[in-house]
Parts: C-alpha cells; sequence; structure tokens
C-alpha cells in the first residue's frame, strides 16, 4: 500500500474494491457500490481507503479514467466527447474539470500537444472495443483462482 500500516484482512478487501476499479472504471460506480464489494460501510471504506491509498476512492476513479483518457486521445480517432463517455464520465463538464485538474491541460489541448507522428490514429471502433471487457474474462475464471480450487493444472 502507501506506508500505511493497515490490518491484513482489511488490505485484502481495500484491493479487491480498487482491482474492481481498475476493472469497471467504465461502468456507472458509486462510493456505495464499490464500497459493497469491500464488505464496509461507504463511511468507513471512504476513510479506510484514502488512509491506504493516499486518495479518496472517487479521486482514485477519476485519476483512473483520465489515465485511460489520455491513451485514447493520444491514439485513437475519437472525438473528446467520445473519449468522455468511451472511459466512464457522463458529463463532458466534470471530464474536462477533473482532467484539467489532474494533468493540468483541458482535453484538447492535451491531444493538439501530443498527436502522434507517423501513422493515422487508431479508428474509433477499435479503440472503443480495446478497452471493453473480453468475454472469457468473467469473474472466476482467473488461473490463480482455478489453481487456488485445484480446477486447473
Amino acid at each position: 500500500m502507501d506506508g500505511v500500516s493497515v490490518e491484513p484482512e482489511v488490505a485484502v478487501h481495500l484491493r479487491r474494491a480498487r482491482d474492481h476499479m481498475d476493472a469497471h472504471f467504465t461502468e456507472p460506480l458509486t462510493l456505495a457500490g464499490v464500497a459493497a464489494v469491500a464488505g464496509y460501510s461507504p463511511f468507513h471504506f471512504a476513510r479506510a481507503f484514502a488512509a491506504t491509498f493516499g486518495t479518496s476512492p472517487m479521486a482514485y476513479l477519476a485519476t483512473r479514467r483520465v489515465e485511460r483518457a489520455k491513451t485514447l486521445l493520444r491514439t485513437a480517432n475519437l472525438t473528446v466527447t467520445e473519449v468522455c463517455h468511451a472511459v466512464g464520465f457522463a458529463s463532458l463538464g466534470t471530464f474536462s474539470t477533473r482532467f484539467r485538474a489532474i494533468v493540468g491541460v483541458t482535453p484538447t489541448t492535451y491531444r493538439d500537444e501530443h498527436v502522434r507522428a507517423g501513422g493515422p490514429p487508431v479508428p474509433g471502433c477499435f479503440a472503443l472495443a480495446w478497452g471493453q471487457p473480453q468475454p472469457d474474462a468473467m469473474p472466476g475464471t482467473a488461473r490463480s483462482e482455478k489453481r487456488g480450487h485445484g480446477d486447473a493444472p
């Protein structure tokens, strides 16, 4: 974690919730929903998450979404609005505000400053499909889980 001593059982629950946010950042996530993944009340989860990771759960989620948006803005042939919705923001205004707060420039300025040299950008339809979960990546099928239950060699 970030140098904070946390009970191992608490750390497992917090990592599970963080992993859930990483896997589902394009979906509309709520504090209550993510807290339920960890098995905590929203208030307790928010305090424990911030103490452990040094940021609030929703700030972590916004940062994760902006990281993906930066990649799409650099490499895909998508409008800023399409990128906004592709990474899970419901509002273009919120997306632009959060992007500027985290990156320091607006999404349009970022894209203009980081235009890729070389071939054309990735078509938007491919870029959008690239960030979607694969059908075989369903919960409970990870190799580590199978090995733990003796289901796989």
